[in-house]
Formats: structure tokens, C-alpha cells, sequence
């Protein structure tokens, strides 16, 4: 990007921060928890993990079987008790908080249940890091859905209003207050050197990836009726959102974890702040784009418009500004749309095919090291 100084590293320097260091993941039964723990496994971290158990069958957690290589505690981070438990136990240097309920849907269904996880779960986890006492790096994972929506065609900034029309927004905004009023009251920057305890909160756009069965999003819906000869069901093929590979918002995460450890190209206090993680703007694409692009990388299937009656109201666009993040994380989106979707599909139709277990979880590595390693990685 012109202008913009960008940090280039190897792969490596991942392993240098995270290689023999204690890293609890809150949520790493879920589709982003699994994948960041096989990604930390590999870069030699001791991975702790907090979660409920796996909400769906299949599941990445069980295909990958990531409980080989973490030390799993099933726990609800709702449950105080429960967070201070596990990190008085293991005394993790970083936490990447990522337990959530994260279906906006499932919010009109569940209104209290997603405030009560996502917005008191937030404040459990720093609750337990500040009894503790003891020096971390936190990245609390939030959503691109935490800005207040105007419906603009320019991309969040950072400093945009939160908000939400839907409980599940509304509640991705409470967790950047709950982050931010954590941070000022008993974290303070300026004395980050005396608490030793650096917190940023990370903002992510919809994210693909082999792995993910969950309710009610579009690929996972897409490939459950391609497995079986159905088509596809759409409700809204105009929408416009900001689609990215998984390990693209996670590499960020990483980045940003280095960063508040001290290891990075900013200081730990000016880490601790606010982030997003999107596509570039010209990968931002309709619904419409992914159902025909994955359709096409399938080699069979088809799809129809079905619109759906009801009170739920879905954002028409989403977009996030990601300029903060590139030119002073050194953070850059590496795949673009066609290479995400070409990855989705061939770890769908491996798994769709009957690959072992073994053969899924090598997979999935083979995919991160190609990420890491595609145009040498920019994260720290």
C-alpha cells in the first residue's frame, strides 16, 4: 500500500512470540476457537482452552480433534467462578477471548442468554485477569457488527459509534464499553509497566473456512444442501459484507497479541486499543457472489432466492475501514475472494468424501502454514 509502511517477517516471528508460552482461548470448541488452537499448537504454544462443548455435529473441534493437542476445560464463562478457576490454574501470558453466542438470529430467539455471554462473559474474563495480578496480554475478540449501521458504502473506522439494531450488535458494542471501561478503570496505560496487563479488542468481518456447520449462516447452509443434491436456499443475495478466510481476522489476533506483549512495531500501550481485521475493499462481495463462486468451485449444484417474512432485520451492508491495522500493526489481508473459497471447498469436499480424522487435521495445517507463508507474513 503506498504510503503505508508495512512490516514484513517471517512466519517465524509467530513462533518466536507464542513458541513454549501459556495461551488460554475462551470458545475453542467453536469454528474461530479450533482453528486458532491448531494454529498456536503449531507455533509450539501450551494452548488452554475454555468452552462449552461443540454446538454442532459435525464439528471442527471433533473432525480435527483438537482435544489431542489442548488442555480442554468445558466451562461457561457466565460461571465467575469457573473463569478464575482456570486461570489461577494455568496462569496463561495471553488470553484470546472468543466464547460468544454469534448468531444474530439466535438473538431474537435468545435475547438474554446472548447478553448474558456475550456481554457478562466479556466482563467475567477480565474480572478473573485483574484478580489474578499477574502480567497478560488480552485480545477480546468482538465483531464488524459492534458499529452502530448507518448503511454506509465507506468502511468502519475505530472510531465510529457502536450500536445495533439487534440484540446480538447491541451486544458486540456492550463488549467494546465493558473492554474499554475495564482498560480505563484498572488498566490504565499510562501504568502499564507497573499492572503489566496490555487489552485490545479485535473486530472482525463474516468469516469462511472448512470446519464451520453452524446454524444459519450461508456457507454452512450451502454445503450441508450440496452434500445432499439440494439446492441452495438464499434469503437475501443482495446483501454486501466483508467475507475473509478465517485465518485471516486470527493472524491478525496473533499480530495484535504479539503487539501487546511488546513485540511488535508500536508499544504495548498504544496496542491497546480498538482493531479491525477485513478483507480489502475490492473483495468485498453480495451473498450472491459466494453462493455462485463456491457453486462453481463445487462442480455441481444450484441455487434460488427464498426470502423469508419476519422480524429480523439484516444489515444490507457491511463494510470495515482495516487502514489503522495495516499501517501500524503491519496487518494485511493475504487471500483474496477466489483463494478463500477455493480453500472452503476443498476442506468441505475432503471431509464430504470421508477423509479420517488424521487426514482432516493435516489438512487444515497444511492450510495455515499456506497462509503463513503466502508473500511472507505480516503480522508482527
Amino acid at each position: 500500500m503506498e504510503g503505508v509502511a508495512v512490516i514484513h517477517t517471517r512466519s517465524s516471528s509467530l513462533e518466536d512470540v507464542y513458541s513454549g508460552r501459556r495461551v488460554l482461548i475462551t470458545g475453542h470448541t467453536g469454528f474461530k476457537g479450533s482453528w486458532l488452537a491448531m494454529w498456536l499448537d503449531s507455533l509450539g504454544a501450551e494452548v488452554i482452552g475454555l468452552a462449552l462443548p461443540p454446538k454442532s455435529s459435525p464439528s471442527l473441534f471433533e473432525v480435527a480433534g483438537i482435544e489431542r493437542t489442548v488442555t480442554h476445560t468445558i466451562g461457561d464463562i457466565t460461571d465467575l467462578d469457573v473463569v478464575r478457576a482456570v486461570i489461577d490454574e494455568h496462569r496463561p501470558e495471553f488470553v484470546f477471548h472468543l466464547a460468544a453466542q454469534a448468531l444474530v438470529r439466535r438473538s431474537y430467539r435468545e435475547p438474554i442468554e446472548t447478553i448474558r455471554t456475550n456481554v457478562l462473559g466479556t466482563a467475567h474474563v477480565l474480572e478473573a485477569v485483574r484478580l489474578a495480578e499477574r502480567p497478560c496480554s488480552v485480545v477480546v475478540v468482538s465483531s464488524d457488527k459492534c458499529y452502530e449501521n448507518r448503511e454506509w458504502w465507506h468502511g468502519y473506522r475505530e472510531s465510529d459509534p457502536m450500536g445495533g439494531h439487534d440484540i446480538y450488535s447491541m451486544s458486540k458494542g456492550a463488549t467494546e464499553l465493558v473492554v474499554s471501561s475495564y482498560r480505563r478503570s484498572f488498566f490504565p496505560i499510562d501504568r502499564i509497566e507497573d499492572h503489566g496487563i496490555a487489552i485490545a479488542s479485535a473486530r472482525a468481518g463474516n468469516v469462511l473456512g472448512g470446519g464451520d456447520w453452524a446454524e444459519d449462516r450461508i456457507v454452512p447452509d450451502m454445503v450441508r444442501a450440496l452434500v445432499a443434491g439440494e439446492s441452495v436456499a438464499v434469503r437475501n443475495p443482495g446483501a454486501i459484507r466483508p467475507w475473509q478466510h478465517v485465518l485471516e481476522p486470527l493472524g491478525g489476533y496473533l499480530s495484535l497479541g504479539a503487539h501487546l506483549c511488546g513485540r511488535g512495531g508500536i508499544s504495548r500501550a498504544e496496542a491497546c486499543d480498538g482493531w479491525n481485521f477485513g478483507p480489502a475493499a475490492s473483495e468485498v462481495r453480495t451473498v450472491r457472489d459466494v453462493v455462485e463462486t463456491l457453486i462453481e468451485f463445487w462442480g455441481s449444484g444450484g441455487w434460488e432466492h427464498t426470502p423469508v417474512e419476519s422480524a429480523v432485520e439484516e444489515a444490507g451492508i457491511l463494510r470495515l475501514s482495516i487502514d489503522k491495522a495495516t499501517a501500524r500493526l503491519g496487518w494485511a489481508p493475504r487471500w483474496d475472494f477466489f483463494q478463500t473459497l477455493s480453500r472452503v471447498v476443498e476442506w468441505h469436499r475432503a471431509h464430504a468424501d470421508g477423509a479420517e480424522p488424521d487426514a482432516m487435521r493435516a489438512l487444515s495445517g497444511r492450510q495455515i502454514h499456506e497462509y503463513q507463508n503466502s508473500g511472507g507474513y505480516r503480522g508482527t
